[in-house]
């Protein structure tokens, strides 16, 4: 239940909400809404594993090798949570602005394997890679990795794990909860462009405000008190 509280949290559900901009749905109701459940699921999933990764790491080398994480550290980490959401607002407004192009492995029926280049935006490919890299990194900072800390207090490895991945399942089904909630709309709605770029923006807004939030609380503040 803690772990389905924590999905959450606003950070959480403005970083996956720039993801569900990339890919459109077919036309007609039974389409769109078999993608909108799809799409939206696998970044739910896709962030949740990535972020209960990170969770495991923390609690295996904190009960393993009494690793002491200083609060300097918890304060870059949140920085580069700050960071990330900045970025992801950004990429989101002009999201038809930024050209990166890379490659993925295809590998045909007879054997042969090729990398093909292509625009991360290109809707013929899915990056759900992206959506794990955000829970990784999400998994590195805030009350997640608190969790996994005093996980760490419990009476031995094999209940402090059960209990970290106990969290990061309900994580994982929090934010499938908040991805097809936010996400529903924003795919049914991918055709109508007024609506869509409402959504859109505002989305990307609110992951600027609080990764702006971030950097002034934890880089300005905390340096000043």
């Amino acid at each position: 239940m803690v772990g389905i509280e924590h999905a959450f949290e606003p950070d959480h559900i403005a970083a996956v909400g720039t993801q569900l901009f990339k890919r459109k749905s077919k036309n007609g109701i039974k389409n769109k809404l078999k993608t909108a459940f799809t799409k939206s699921s696998l970044v739910g999933i896709f962030w949740g594993a990535g972020h209960t990764t990170t969770l495991v790491a923390i609690g295996f080398l904190a009960y393993f090798f009494t690793i002491n994480i200083t609060a300097e550290i918890f304060s870059g980490l949140e920085l580069m949570v700050g960071v990330m959401l900045i970025f992801l607002g950004i990429t989101t407004i002009w999201k038809n602005k930024f050209k990166i192009q890379h490659r993925h492995p295809h590998q045909h029926s007879d054997g042969n394997l090729h990398f093909d280049a292509h625009e991360h935006n290109d809707d013929d490919h899915k990056h759900e890679h992206k959506s794990y890299l955000i829970g990784l990194i999400h998994g590195l900072a805030g009350s997640g990795s608190l969790i996994a800390l005093a996980a760490t207090t419990l009476d031995n490895m094999e209940m402090a794990l059960t209990f970290i991945l106990l969290f990061g399942l309900g994580s994982i089904i929090g934010m499938i909860a908040v991805s097809g909630l936010i996400g529903l709309p924003i795919l049914l709605t991918d055709r109508v462009s007024l609506i869509n770029r409402f959504f859109r923006y505002g989305t990307a807004a609110i992951s600027l405000i609080i990764g702006v939030n971030i950097l002034f609380e934890v880089g300005i503040l905390n340096n000043l008190s």
